[in-house]
């Protein structure tokens, strides 16, 4: 799942695009901001987010085995919380998630569901102007037909290859 697919299950909670990539960012900014800050973030039942500073050390260049002074740096760290172990150890465990804000009822749970799944439910919660253009575009592209297999097997069998065939 990417961003926009989050965002995707967000909405179908919320029922509105503008208001789920809106809450989305603010959730991602603030953790950003905190971690960079030296802060750390702690999502009770999901993980912690903290930065790390890593200390100069030697190393070594792989390929002439020369010594190479490492400088220090910093890094953001997340540890996943006992909870989110859990579910992600036997998703058996996943609890249903409730529903938030206008969602319709008949919608389904985007944590448990598939994204295509996610995708269907959106766009029944919250039905939206298609264009012509956006439909146009969902369209399957025909299958490329194939060579037929006698000719592949003839050139190979020959064992002369491309240069054989441009000859002749």
């Amino acid at each position: 799942m990417n961003k926009a697919e989050l965002a995707l299950a967000i909405e179908g909670q919320l029922g509105n695009k503008k208001l789920a990539n809106d809450a989305l960012e603010t959730v991602l900014e603030t953790i950003i901001r905190e971690v960079a800050n030296g802060g750390r973030v702690s999502i009770t039942g999901f993980g912690t987010f903290e930065r790390v500073e890593r200390g100069a050390r030697t190393g070594r260049n792989p390929r002439t085995g020369e010594a190479v002074h490492i400088m220090k740096t910093t890094a953001p760290r997340f540890r996943p919380g006992t909870s989110f172990r859990a579910v992600v150890a036997d998703p058996r465990k996943l609890t249903k998630a409730p529903v938030i804000g206008r969602a319709a009822a008949g919608t389904v749970n985007p944590i448990s569901a598939p994204v295509t799944t996610v995708r269907k439910a959106a766009s029944k919660a919250a039905p939206t102007k298609a264009s012509p253009a956006k439909a146009a575009t969902t369209k399957v592209a025909p299958a490329k037909a194939e060579k037929p297999a006698a000719k592949k097997a003839s050139k190979k069998a020959d064992g002369k290859g491309k240069k054989a065939a441009k000859k002749s």
